[in-house]
């Protein structure tokens, strides 16, 4: 890469359990506009808009262009959406910053989980001919993955459940996480996996604003550089893959550069507990790091931005100083289907 990209603002809702009262625009605005404020830029100073969502969670086609009237469509401007996380979004951009095309951009993802049953919602991104008819929601697809881990011996129940405790316990300080402070284990929701070792369903928003070069050093006073980015995918069919292991992490990781130097900080993008076990392994983070200090996905899950919020909590580590190295791990699809991994690193201090 002969051109250095940052991201140099980031913002998000609090996230809840539902927004009945709020559109998605509505949700969105003021994110958009304290992402903005934060580095003094106006919609016309974005050289490139790219946003993540999903028409299914709002029932409607196209749903993502009724969002455009909280970024500003006129004058027009340079726009492009993905159906996925965020932080796929970040990619696109990150790659049109990198051809010379566009000195700014400006990312957001936004999902409302609350008004349908998002376990159904979720098995439509299955395999149509052989998985989607048979219904399997994403809890108790997660469930098979750890009872897999399980089985082969690589974690148990009680470290599951500190795996949650933990993350609700780092997102005491984080103001916008849905849950905070001790949340009881509960029962089992579908065995091994307890209420505490899933995900809350809510509602959320988020957006990043990266520049390129000097322009990020007028913008920021310490970018997070993005020191390398990728993603890959396992294979689709389930029957086919290790789900004790993420292949595609590890490779993502390795091609990001995630490996060159250790990280003193990890954002990982992992709803269930469970999945935080495949995750470490996969991206060889030992016990000095620091794991989702925000709380992660288990403290707040909005879906289609919890992705961005990793890459997003990572940077802003980076803008005040708490971190130096930091990586930052997207997903998308069952079982940690599809992974997107990102290393972020602030100028020497």
């Amino acid at each position: 890469m002969t051109r250095q990209i940052a991201v140099v603002a980031f913002a998000q809702s609090d996230h809840r359990r539902s927004t009945d009262e709020l559109s998605e625009v509505e949700m969105l605005m003021p994110v958009l506009h304290e992402v903005l404020a934060r580095t003094g830029l106006k919609t016309a100073d974005i050289g490139f808009t790219c946003s993540g969502s999903s028409d299914y969670l709002a029932g409607r086609a196209f749903s993502f262009t009724m969002t455009l009237d909280g970024v500003g469509a006129w004058p027009p401007i340079s726009e492009s959406h993905v159906e996925m996380d965020g932080a796929f979004a970040l990619y696109e951009a990150w790659s049109k910053l990198l051809t010379g095309d566009a000195d700014t951009a400006l990312v957001y993802a936004y999902g409302k989980s609350s008004p349908g049953s998002l376990r159904d919602v979720l098995t439509r991104q299955l395999d149509p001919y052989y998985l989607a008819p048979l219904w399997p929601d994403s809890v108790a697809l997660a469930a098979l993955q750890a009872q897999a881990l399980l089985d082969a011996g690589d974690t148990d129940e009680p470290a599951l459940a500190a795996i949650g405790a933990r993350s609700r316990a780092a997102a005491t300080a984080n103001p916008h996480a849905q849950l905070r402070g001790p949340v009881p284990r509960g029962d089992h929701l579908v065995r091994p996996l307890r209420t505490g070792d899933c995900p809350p369903i809510g509602d959320g928003a988020a957006a990043v604003i990266l520049a390129a070069g000097d322009r990020a050093r007028r913008l920021c006073p310490r970018p997070a550089w993005i020191r390398g980015l990728d993603h890959r995918i396992e294979p689709h069919s389930l029957g086919a893959r290790d789900l004790t292991d993420s292949p595609s992490t590890r490779l993502a990781a390795e091609r990001a550069g995630a490996f060159e130097r250790p990280v003193d900080t990890a954002e990982l993008h992992a709803p269930f507990s469970s999945q935080e076990v495949v995750l470490r392994k996969a991206l060889r983070l030992g016990e000095e790091v620091c794991v989702n200090p925000s709380g992660g996905a288990l403290a707040a899950n909005p879906v289609m931005a919890a992705g961005l919020i990793r890459i997003g909590e990572a940077a802003a580590r980076i803008h005040r100083g708490a971190c130096d190295r930091a990586l930052a791990h997207a997903t998308s699809g069952p079982c940690l289907q599809q992974n997107l991994v990102a290393v972020l690193e602030g100028d020497p201090r």
